[in-house]
C-alpha cells in the first residue's frame, strides 16, 4: 500500500470506489435521460410546474434529446417510399429517354430492387431483409434459384442489344442478368453470382456455372462449397462477397470491365439500389475528374439515395413501371423471358456421379423436364422453411447476431 502511495498509482480501494463513481454517474445520466423524455411526450399545455422545471435544469438533455429525435425523423423520412404522380413519372421517362439517345457511353448500375418483382426481396426496403430485422420482425425465405428475369433485366438486356447500353455493373448475386441474355462481357457482378463456384488453384481460374444455388454450406470467410476441381481435386469456392470482404475474382466479379466502363461513362443509369454501398465504389463515379466533366446521374429508386441532391433527373417510382415506359418511349420491343432460351443451360457445368447428392437446392430445369432435375431429398421441405448457410442466409445470420447483441 505504501509503495502504491508513494508511486501515485492508485490502490484497489481507490480504484473500485472510482468504478463505482462512473457506474453511478451513468445511471444517474440515464435517469435523467429518461425523465426529461417522458416529460418531452406531453403536449406543453398539459406539463406541470414540477415537469417544466426539470426541463429548465436539464436544458442540455433537452437539446440532446431533440437533436436525437430531429435525427430520427430524417431517418425515417429517407426509408420512406415515395412515387411520383402518373403524369410527372411520365414527364420524367420522357427526359431520361432523351439522355439515353443522346448518350455516348451509357453504363448501368443495378441493385436489389430490380429483382423484387421476382420475389427476392431487397435489404433497405419497407419489407426488406435489414428493415425487418432492426424491428425484430422475422423474414420469410424461399429457394432463390425459382426466381426469373424481370421485365428490367430484359429491358436492360435488350438496351444492350441495341447499344444503347455499353456496360451492366450489378451488386445482385442472384445471377438474373446473365440468365436474362446479358454477355458476360457486358456484365459485371460485383458480389458474385450464386450460380457460379470456382477452383482458384488452377491458372487461369477454372469455372463451373451450375444450375443451383452452390451457396448452400458458404457464409462470410468461409466460401468452400465442398465439391472438388474435376482437373486438379482442390475444393471449389463460392464467388460471393459478403460484407466485409473484398473481391478480388477476376469474373464474375470483372472489376477492370466496371472501372473501364465507369471512365469512359457520359450517363450513369442507376436502378433499384440505394447507393450506400455503390457510393463508396470512388473508381464508379468518376470522382477524379472535376465536377463539369463527370457522367450524368439518373436514379430511379423508391427511397432516398445519398446521390440524389447530385442526379441530373430522380424518379420516384418502380423499376418495372419505369423501364416500361422507357421502352415505349424508345420504341423497343421487349421480349418475355424464355426458360428454354436460358444461357445458363449451355454454360452449366454438370455434376459428377458422386457429387449429384452434394447439395439440397432446386435445380433450375427446362420446363419439361423440371421435376426430373430436382434432387431427391426428404430435407428438402425443411430446408424451405429456414434460410440456412449462403449469401441471402448469411445477411440474416448477421442481422440475428446484432439484434441479440442490442438487447
Amino acid at each position: 500500500m505504501e509503495e502504491e502511495a508513494e508511486t501515485g498509482v492508485p490502490s484497489r480501494i481507490e480504484r473500485k470506489a472510482l468504478q463505482k463513481a462512473k457506474i453511478l454517474q451513468r445511471e444517474n445520466e440515464r435517469n435523467i435521460f429518461r425523465v426529461v423524455g417522458q416529460v418531452l411526450k406531453k403536449p406543453e399545455g398539459e406539463r406541470s410546474e414540477e415537469e417544466a422545471a426539470v426541463l429548465l435544469l436539464h436544458r442540455e438533455t433537452v437539446e440532446e434529446l431533440c437533436k436525437r429525435q430531429v435525427r430520427r425523423n430524417v431517418l425515417k423520412r429517407k426509408q420512406e417510399e415515395m412515387f411520383d404522380e402518373a403524369d410527372e413519372l411520365r414527364s420524367k421517362v420522357r427526359q431520361l429517354a432523351a439522355a439515353v439517345k443522346q448518350a455516348k457511353h451509357l453504363v448501368v448500375y443495378t441493385g436489389a430492387g430490380i429483382s423484387t418483382a421476382a420475389s427476392i426481396p431487397d435489404y433497405r426496403g419497407p419489407n426488406g431483409v435489414w428493415t425487418l430485422l432492426q424491428k425484430g420482425r422475422s423474414i420469410s425465405s424461399s429457394d432463390l434459384s425459382k426466381a426469373e428475369p424481370t421485365l428490367t433485366h430484359m429491358c436492360v438486356r435488350m438496351l444492350h442489344k441495341e447499344k444503347l447500353v455499353q456496360h451492366v455493373v450489378s451488386q445482385n448475386c442472384d445471377g438474373l442478368h446473365l440468365r436474362s441474355g446479358l454477355p458476360r462481357h457486358a456484365l459485371s457482378e460485383l458480389h458474385g453470382n450464386m450460380f457460379i463456384e470456382v477452383c482458384t488453384s488452377c491458372s487461369p481460374v477454372r469455372e463451373y456455372v451450375r444450375l443451383f444455388d452452390v451457396t448452400e454450406r458458404t457464409s462470410l470467410h468461409r466460401h468452400g462449397t465442398g465439391r472438388r476441381c474435376s482437373h486438379c481435386g482442390s475444393e471449389l469456392r463460392d464467388t460471393i462477397v459478403h460484407f466485409g470482404e473484398r473481391g478480388t475474382l477476376e469474373q464474375p466479379l470483372n472489376w477492370k470491365g466496371a472501372a473501364e466502363a465507369a471512365e469512359t461513362a457520359d450517363v450513369i443509369l442507376c436502378l433499384g439500389s440505394s447507393l450506400k454501398v455503390l457510393r463508396k465504389y470512388a473508381c464508379l463515379w468518376g470522382m477524379n475528374k472535376p465536377a463539369s466533366r463527370r457522367p450524368k446521374l439518373y436514379i430511379v429508386n423508391l427511397q432516398w439515395t445519398p446521390k440524389d441532391d447530385l442526379a441530373a433527373l430522380k424518379m420516384n417510382g418502380k423499376c418495372d413501371d419505369v423501364m416500361r415506359l422507357l421502352m415505349e418511349e424508345l420504341n423497343i420491343l421487349v421480349p418475355a423471358y424464355d426458360r428454354a432460351k436460358d444461357p445458363v443451360f449451355s454454360l452449366a457445368v454438370t455434376l459428377r456421379q458422386e457429387e449429384v447428392d452434394s447439395h439440397t437446392r432446386e435445380v433450375i430445369a427446362p420446363l419439361d423436364v423440371r421435376q426430373e432435375c430436382v434432387p431427391d431429398s426428404g430435407e428438402q421441405a425443411e430446408e424451405a422453411t429456414a434460410v440456412q448457410g449462403g449469401w441471402f442466409g448469411r445477411g440474416y445470420g448477421k442481422g440475428r447476431k446484432k439484434k441479440k447483441k442490442a438487447v
